[in-house]
Parts: C-alpha cells; sequence; structure tokens
C-alpha cells in the first residue's frame, strides 16, 4: 500500500491549514471585523474569494475522508470486527464526510437550514465516528493497536474534549455569547482533524490486510471445463 498510511496526515493539514488560510483572506479583506468578535468558521467562508476557497478545501477534504473511511471499513473487517458494527462506524464516517460537503457548498448566509444540517452531520456524526471505534477497541481486546500505548488514552481524550466543546458550543450560541461559541467550534473542527490524522497509526499495518472485492455468490458460475473454448 505504499505511502496510504500518510493520507490521514495529509487530510489533517490539508483541512487545517485550508480553514485557517481563509480565516486569513477574511480578516484581510475585512470581511471578518475581529473587532466586533471571533466568527464562525461559516462566516469566515460566506464571501468571495475566500468562499470559493472554502468550498474547495472542504470538498477536497471530504473526498479524502470519504477514502479513509472506506479503507478503514475493510481493515476493521479483516480484522474480525463483525458486519453491522463495521457498517454502523462507516456510515457514521460517511455522513460526516457528507455533512463536511454540505457545509462547504451550502453557505450560511445563502441556505443556512441546509447548512446547519451539514454542520450537525459533520461535527456530531463525526464525533460519533471516533467514539464508535474507541468502544470497539475496548470491547473487543483482541483487536490489533498499533501505535504506542499512549495513544489509546491520547484518542479518548481528544474525544472527550470533542464532546464536551460541542456542547459548550451549544449552550454558548444559545446564550448569545457568539465568540465564545465560535471559538469553540474552531476547536473542536482542530480536533476531528486531528482525530483522522491519528488513523495513520492504525494505517501503518495495512500490509497486514487483503482489501479486494468480493463477488456474491450468486454471480459465480461453474468453472469452465478443461479443454473447452470461447466461441
Amino acid at each position: 500500500w505504499g505511502y496510504l498510511y500518510l493520507l490521514p496526515v495529509f487530510l489533517a493539514l490539508w483541512a487545517i491549514a485550508g480553514i485557517w488560510i481563509v480565516f486569513g483572506i477574511a480578516v484581510i479583506n475585512r470581511t471578518v471585523d475581529l473587532k466586533k468578535g471571533f466568527p464562525y468558521i461559516s462566516f469566515c467562508g460566506s464571501y468571495p474569494p475566500q468562499s470559493c476557497i472554502f468550498s474547495q478545501v472542504l470538498n477536497m477534504g471530504a473526498a479524502m475522508a470519504a477514502w479513509i473511511c472506506i479503507v478503514r471499513y475493510h481493515q476493521l473487517r479483516d480484522w474480525g470486527v463483525k458486519t453491522w458494527h463495521n457498517q454502523l462506524i462507516l456510515w457514521s464516517g460517511l455522513l460526516c464526510v457528507l455533512g463536511t460537503s454540505i457545509v462547504g457548498n451550502f453557505q450560511e448566509t445563502n441556505q443556512k437550514p441546509t447548512h446547519l444540517a451539514g454542520a450537525f452531520l459533520a461535527f456530531v456524526l463525526g464525533n460519533l465516528y471516533f467514539w464508535l471505534q474507541l468502544f470497539l477497541s475496548w470491547w473487543m481486546k483482541v483487536l490489533p493497536q498499533p501505535g504506542p500505548r499512549w495513544m489509546g488514552p491520547l484518542r479518548l481524550t481528544l474525544c472527550s474534549l470533542t464532546t464536551i466543546l460541542i456542547v459548550a458550543m451549544t449552550v454558548l450560541h444559545s446564550r448569545t455569547l457568539r465568540s465564545a461559541s465560535a471559538a469553540c467550534e474552531w476547536a473542536v473542527a482542530m480536533l476531528l482533524f486531528s482525530l483522522f490524522g491519528l488513523l495513520a497509526v492504525d494505517f501503518s499495518r495495512l500490509n497486514s490486510c487483503v482489501l479486494c472485492p468480493r463477488p456474491r455468490p450468486e454471480l459465480r458460475g461453474p468453472p469452465p471445463a478443461l479443454g473447452s473454448q470461447a466461441l
């Protein structure tokens, strides 16, 4: 699999650098006025020209994250994880990916309900994606645990912080403390991207996995007779 294990790291660096670049452009062209408070990520990417960059960053990030979720699904399958457990993890990850793409393409100023639905999928389902994997590693003790021993506690800490910050973001927003809520939103995004980046540790074991398509049993025809010739 070569350097596929670096894909999660590239995703994390791409997304983190991309949204901070969008923030910088918004500040420079005065779309965002920091004197009025700290902005939400979405507000920074709502107006051109940075809205174009924002969409491109999230779309490419979503594409990479979808591939990561699919590879992770196959890896867990080859490690012996039951199908319905594995599919639950996969679909939570893919719904997070869908939400990320929606956030990038439906700006808050144009389609606020759609944008908020995408943000819910991206943040809440993204957090769930990593919680499910943590629970799986705790429940199935026989699963491989790549990386140093502190990797598990680190992931637990990041997932816990993400959950706390999502709740804090919602509560602060409802109380119109928008700057504090926005700061929580930025922290949640950084944590989720970092959790995706940590999957590089698991993907370093891809040389022990076999990823291949499996035809359905009913599509498998009888083997050709020896010496037969195609007409």
